[in-house]
């Protein structure tokens, strides 16, 4: 059966340790800082189980489950298209801000799927623990969030120079049973709405630091898992009305610790290899789907900040001015180019095996474009609003008040809503 958003919320509550302004959070699912991205992540299951849309966002595994696109592992054109238009759909829900969606690091677990070959050189029970591990988050549909960076400390220093000895996680011991890992990594963004977390390094490490190249997963609500979130923007956010992203989007980030944690053998991938960990990302596709699924993303992101910067233009009714016209114009153009690229990489794609993945040269031109072209696009809505931005309402509450709610209709006006009321 398809995994629903109903699923998804009782799945969250496992007891996982959360800490925020110094405290530790009971249940994720109804704190204020956290409930309401908890619901827009739970909305994504709910879209993909509608009958609707069954046949866009979902397939069934090899093993008869019905499951999201995401974990498909396309061999040709069509059905790489076929998956990025159930990641488009997901990423539709939330015009493209819920950044760390559960389609990114299945991406990224799926482009690793498709080279076994490298995991099986790395040893025949590692990867045996890989593909196991693999069928079951694919089978389960399991929401799985990643953190491969190290703390940031002296960064003049390698990750085993620092002045705490496990300041970046680490295996500080083992036995028959698995790997203890002790240390910290991020940034674990969506970790606190997620059920698992795959850990490990994506960057190059050097000869003497074996101890912590390694690459695991575990449930987040495994024992010695802390989460330290940052500042909840949703909490502060006020209502729907006064942050309509934030109160909504706010997927939140944070340092994940693991305070010697056990991790069983089977959920162990990478043991002790630096040129395995780098390669696990960079010598399989894996670090080109889950950055292919992040141009997806972006492209409907812009779609929806190119209605914006038009819908101002209309309501401060200066949508006929030339400059204004040639601002959206290249705003549309800026969209447009993104949304070329994808298409691109996709028409443009090369074989893995027997598997159909997106051009590798296109995509990281578009990630390197994408880089630069945003904060223009975000200067250029920003120019557009002009002083509306700063003369806004302090919150909706203002309209409750007889006083103030009479002068905001005389002050803060536009005369699309008098066409329209009129």
């Amino acid at each position: 059966m398809t995994k629903t958003g109903q699923d998804h919320l009782k799945s969250l509550r496992d007891g996982r340790s959360v800490y925020l302004n110094g405290q530790l959070v009971g249940d994720v699912v109804d704190h204020p800082a956290y409930r309401n991205a908890v619901r827009s992540t739970a909305s994504l299951y709910d879209f993909q189980a509608d009958p609707e849309n069954e046949e866009l966002m979902t397939f069934v595994s090899p093993t008869g489950a019905r499951v999201n696109r995401s974990w498909h592992l396309p061999e040709s054109y069509k059905e790489l298209v076929q998956r990025r238009k159930a990641i488009e759909a997901w990423a539709e829900q939330t015009n493209g801000f819920l950044g760390r969606s559960p389609d990114h690091v299945a991406s990224s677990l799926a482009g690793m799927m498709m080279r076994p070959d490298l995991f099986e050189a790395h040893g025949s029970k590692r990867a045996k623990a890989f593909t196991d591990y693999y069928a079951y988050v694919r089978d389960y549909d399991q929401f799985v969030s990643y953190v491969v960076v190290g703390p940031q400390a002296d960064r003049s220093k390698g990750v085993g120079e620092q002045t705490e000895e496990y300041t970046v996680a680490g295996i500080c011991d083992e036995d028959t049973q698995g790997i203890t890992v002790k240390g910290a990594k991020m940034l674990g963004t969506s970790c606190i709405l997620a059920n698992e977390v795959l850990l490990g390094t994506i960057q190059p490490m050097k000869p003497g630091e074996e101890r912590y190249a390694f690459s695991a997963a575990i449930p987040m609500s495994a024992k010695g898992v802390k989460l330290l979130s940052r500042k909840s923007y949703e909490a502060s956010a006020g209502s729907d009305f006064d942050n309509p992203l934030s109160s909504r989007f706010d997927e939140n980030d944070a340092v994940v610790y693991f305070d010697e944690v056990k991790i069983p053998w089977d959920r162990v991938f990478v043991h002790k290899d630096p040129v395995m960990c780098y390669a696990q990302y960079h010598e399989t596709p894996a670090h080109v789907l889950h950055n292919y699924q992040a141009q997806i993303r972006l492209m409907v992101k812009l779609r929806f900040l190119v209605g914006v910067a038009r819908k101002v233009a209309e309501t401060t009714n200066v949508i006929s001015y030339p400059q204004v016209v040639e601002s959206l114009g290249s705003l549309a153009g800026q969209a447009a180019l993104v949304e070329g690229m994808v298409h691109g990489m996709e028409a443009k794609g090369t074989n893995v095996g027997k598997y159909y993945v997106p051009d590798r040269h296109l995509m990281y031109a578009s990630q390197v474009q994408a880089q630069r072209m945003y904060p223009e696009v975000i200067q250029a809505i920003r120019q557009l609003t002009g002083g509306g931005v700063i003369m806004l309402p302090s919150s909706i509450n203002d309209f409750a008040g007889e006083e103030t709610s009479e002068l905001i209709k005389k002050t803060q006006q536009s005369p699309v809503r008098i066409l329209r009321t009129g």
